[in-house]
């Protein structure tokens, strides 16, 4: 049975947060159809709130539950399932007291930022409408809804389990959103092609796959995590000799931290050379998105060899374990995105379709709202002018027969205009 050190406990939730927090700051946005690659995206304090909303919270409940020496312990002794299932939250009622009433005040608290965040969420989309009760449970899902003043055994293992499953989700989502993001930039260029003479689409296409080509021009990506990936690391960013490569050095080398452990930022910090040689911030033709979802990746798949016990982090033991893998010494290199098809035309048909229909919506939505500002106008003076009895408008133009060169029978319509 694994066991867990306090740490590692404390960590396996914590690292939750941090990997969100991470992943979401860097991988693309879902798309509308105004969306701007160079546009901030929403947030709350330059963290993903869509990703993890309740983030703040959690880190507080898991700095108070530090506090009880007891309930560390108890974590020290808990084996990996009982920390990832919630299990562990059955040792919060031997917590200290003073521990619990903290817990309590939280609690309290969360419950009230979320109910503000509904009603401001409701104000945006349609005005001051009412909280629906279902929506507010929904959001509050991290926790006992059924009792807001008093934090229990089901509030902490309602938290546990929503942070584990949020991190499971949350690489697929962000696949998914990276997607989006290469095929709107595909639909951009497909429409711009459209609209140029057939001079200009030569013109352009050859442009594009002069980019395409010097971005697909560089040195062989090393497989991230291997032998030789990491040797490099420790010859170009440590400055020492590749024939004194040694495992464990390197990893107290990289445990930034020094608290025996790489974490997530220590891990994919370790392919930033490599990346280096794909993508370059000052070239046009490097897309720095893909960098970033490249990073992830690789990042995916190291902690997939490497991090037996699934925690979210690397140890001292796991990594000299996988580094003694017969797969260590093998570099099969890495098949980067610019070679990978990153989806189908029918994808692509499909997307295009959804953003032609949400191009319509909000044509719609748009054309509502100038009628509805009309109306207001509208009403606005019919409002100013009972409110001013001094005010008059002026009546229509008179219109009279006058003649033409005094000739009879002939006649023009002239305007007499009423000036009071």
């Amino acid at each position: 049975m694994l066991k867990f050190s306090t740490h590692m406990g404390v960590m396996l939730v914590i690292n939750a947060v941090l990997l969100m927090v991470m992943v979401t700051d860097m991988s693309a946005a879902p798309l509308s159809p105004t969306f701007n690659e160079t546009q901030p995206q929403n947030d709350t304090d330059g963290k993903g709130l869509d990703a993890l909303e309740y983030e703040r919270y959690l880190r507080q409940v898991i700095e108070v539950l530090e506090t009880d020496k007891n309930f560390k312990e108890k974590i020290n002794n808990a084996d990996i399932d009982d920390i990832r299932t919630g299990k562990i939250a059955n040792e919060l009622k031997f917590v200290k007291h003073n521990v619990r009433t903290k817990l309590d005040e939280l609690k309290r608290r969360e419950i009230d930022r979320m109910r503000t965040v509904l009603k401001e969420k409701y104000a945006l989309e349609r005005g001051l409408s009412p909280i629906e009760a279902e929506e507010f449970k929904e959001m509050i899902s991290h926790m006992d809804h059924e009792n807001p003043d008093k934090f229990e055994t089901s509030d902490l293992e309602k938290l546990i389990k929503k942070a584990t499953y949020d991190l499971e989700q949350m690489d697929s989502q962000r696949r998914d959103d990276f997607k989006k993001y290469e095929m709107d930039k595909e639909v951009k260029r497909r429409q711009k092609m459209n609209d140029l003479s057939d001079e200009e689409r030569v013109a352009e296409k050859q442009a594009y796959d002069s980019m395409q080509a010097k971005h697909k021009d560089h040195e062989k990506v090393k497989h991230p995590g291997s032998k030789a990936q990491l040797e490099e690391v420790w010859e170009e960013t440590d400055g020492l000799d590749k024939e004194d490569f040694d495992p464990k050095t390197f990893f107290k080398l990289h445990d930034t931290s020094d608290d025996g452990y790489l974490d997530l930022s220590e891990v994919m910090a370790l392919f930033q050379k490599e990346l280096e040689k794909v993508y370059e911030d000052s070239n046009e033709e490097d897309d720095m998105m893909e960098f970033d979802e490249e990073m992830n990746r690789m990042r995916e798949h190291v902690m997939t060899e490497v991090d037996l016990d699934k925690d979210g982090l690397i140890s001292l033991e796991e990594f000299l374990q996988y580094a003694q893998n017969s797969d260590f010494d093998k570099d099969d290199g890495w098949e980067t995105l610019d070679e990978q098809q990153l989806y189908t035309e029918d994808e692509l048909k499909s997307f295009e379709d959804e953003l032609r229909k949400e191009e319509e919506a909000l044509r719609q939505k748009k054309a509502e709202l100038e009628k509805l500002r009309q109306q207001q106008e509208a009403l606005r003076q019919r409002t100013a002018s009972r409110s001013d009895p001094q005010r008059t408008e002026p009546p229509p133009p008179l219109e009279v027969e006058v003649p033409i060169d005094g000739g009879e029978g002939q006649s023009e319509t002239d305007e007499l205009i009423y000036k009071p």
